[in-house]
Parts: structure tokens; sequence; C-alpha cells
């Protein structure tokens, strides 16, 4: 794959016209692309003009309230939303073949998937980049539903699509790393972040939250906290925290140590199971690579200005408490 294509703009198509394929496309619409929303279901005319005004509808709608905000202007929503093309099933397999990268988005069961490789194999350019939108079937799973496999990989959008910026990129073997960087490229050049992961059940987000999801649900269950004191603790402690300083940045940040004790004294005390420390902690533990404060742990701080890096981070978390409306300046007076 040439740099002169890696730069060009592709000709994206988003199958599947429900609430996945529709925050995609606007993704791409708002940063310039021409965007073909495909429908592959044979449907009544009564049936398809429901789903493509349904679809309109919902597309405007989302740039409306983005104009509201302020984020654009009102007299842009209409351009942008007229850069996405609703194409009906019939009128598919032409917009296929002109399709450069094809995300999949239709229901989420191994048939359906099936099914719609099937269309995109007979139909997409020998050359199109294939990926599938699925938040739960793993891409060795997907792939071998693929003519070129070699051109495939899963690319997983957190809703809303055209806002939050991390897409997850979850390639097999056999996926061809030019395939991968190129998929990367025409991300980042729409504002997004692309992470990569191999084909782990759950990506890395949503791998994450089930288990913050889960244990909160659980503390309601037990009757530790109510679901309000949960979700204050969450925004304006786990969340500022973590939008500071990334999970294993975090680690290292307190200490591979911190978090080895803790483990040890909430699986005692909770469940041995949910809170058992991972082998990898232990061997840190032994090798005394315990993070920021010994110069190594999940990162290598050699060289690096400690200092600096911690002023970033307080910056970084002061930022957070202002954006919420939390920091309070110093008082003036010695209170008795």
């Amino acid at each position: 794959m040439t740099a002169a294509e890696m730069q060009r703009m592709p000709r994206i198509v988003a199958v599947g016209a429900g609430r996945m394929g529709r925050g995609i496309a606007i993704a791409f619409a708002y940063a310039g692309h021409r965007v073909s929303l495909v429908d592959l279901r044979a449907r009544s005319d009564e049936a398809w003009n429901k789903l493509a005004d349904e679809a309109r509808t919902e597309i405007e709608g989302s740039l409306r309230g983005l104009a509201a905000l302020g984020v654009l202007a009102q007299e842009q929503v209409q351009a942008i939303a007229q850069r996405v093309q609703l194409v009906r099933a019939d009128q598919a397999p032409q917009a296929l073949a002109a399709a450069e990268l094809v995300f999949e988005g239709v229901p989420e069961t191994l048939e359906a998937k099936r099914e719609a490789f099937g269309h995109l194999n007979a139909h997409c350019p020998e050359d199109a980049i294939l990926t599938s939108t699925t938040s739960s079937i793993l891409v060795t799973q997907i792939a071998q539903f693929v003519k070129r496999p070699e051109r495939f990989l899963n690319i997983h959008w957190l809703n809303p699509a055209y806002v939050i910026p991390v897409v997850e990129l979850s390639h097999h073997d056999g996926t061809d790393p030019a395939v991968l960087a190129r998929a990367k490229a025409v991300l980042e050049d729409i504002g997004k972040l692309p992470v990569v992961c191999g084909p782990t059940p759950g990506y890395i987000v949503p791998r994450l939250q089930a288990l913050v999801m889960n244990e909160a649900a659980r503390m309601i269950e037990e009757g530790a906290a109510t679901a309000e004191e949960i979700d204050k603790a969450t925004r304006y402690g786990l969340g500022l925290r973590f939008a500071a300083l990334g999970v294993v940045e975090f680690i290292d940040f307190g200490g591979a140590d911190i978090l080895h004790h803790a483990s040890r004294e909430m699986s005692g005390s909770i469940d041995a199971g949910r809170y058992q420390a991972p082998a990898v902690l232990g061997r840190m533990m032994e090798e005394g690579r315990l993070g920021l404060k010994t110069g190594s742990g999940f990162y290598d701080y050699a060289g690096r200005d400690v200092a600096a890096y911690r002023a970033d981070v307080l910056l970084r978390t002061l930022g957070g408490l202002k954006h919420a409306g939390l920091w309070r300046a110093p008082a003036e007076a010695t209170r008795d």
C-alpha cells in the first residue's frame, strides 16, 4: 500500500442501517466523507420508506444536537447529513462494488454475520478492507466468513460513535499489517484514537467496564452503598483519576505494591476469584519493578523528568475538577 493510497480518502460503506451504522455514517460525514449507509434486507416500499425516514431523522437530529451545543453551526447540519446516502437492498451491489472500507453492523448473531459477509464477498472489490463492528463476537470467528481474511479485522466503536474518540481494532493472525495500518490511518484522519488488541473477548474498554459495572450493581445488591453515592464516587473520584491517567499508568503511578496488597486484602474479605492479583504483579514485586518510584514498572521511566510528569498529571486532574465545578479557591483568611 503506497503513501498516496494511505493519504487518499477512501469510499466508505456502512452495512446495516441501525444505530451503529448511523453513528459511523455521522462520524465520517462530519469529517467530510461521503458515506453509503446500506440496508441488506429486502423490504416492501412502505417498510423501506419507514426505515429511511427513521435513519434520516436520527442523523439530522444528532447533528442538530451537536449544533445546539455549539459544536457546529445550524446551517451546517443539512450539508453534513446529505453526505450520507441511504441505499436500499436492491441497490446494495452497486454501492458495495465501489467500497474501499466497509463497516458491517448487522445484528449480533453468527448467522447474520455469515449472510452479510456473503454479500460483501460477492460484491466488494478484492482490495476492499472489510470490518465488523461486533461488540461480542471474536474476530477469528467472523474471519472464516471472509473471502480474503487478510483484509479483515473487527473495528469496535463506542457509542455514540460520532462523539467518543476511541475506536478498538481487533486483528487476527492473518490480518495484513498494511491493512491494519490503513484502517488506523483512516480513523485518525477523522479525529479518532484507534487502539489495537488481538483476538480477545471484550476488546479493551468493554472488558474493563463490565467488571466495574457488575461490581457497582453488586454493591447496590449488598446494600453497601446507594446508586447515587456510587455514581458520585465514580464520576468525581474514579473518573477524575482515570481521565488524568490510563489504568496501567495508574498502577505505576501509585505503585504495583499498592495494588498487590489491596488485592490480597479484598481477595480475603470480599471474593478470592474477583480480586486475586494476576501473576504478573507477583513477578513485578519480586523484581522490585513497582512503577514510578523504582524507575520501572509496566513502563520504563529511565531518563524521564518525573517531577514534570507528576506536575502534568496534577494539572490534568485539576482541569477535570474545574470542569466539574468542584475546584475552590483558597480561603482568604484563617477560619477559627
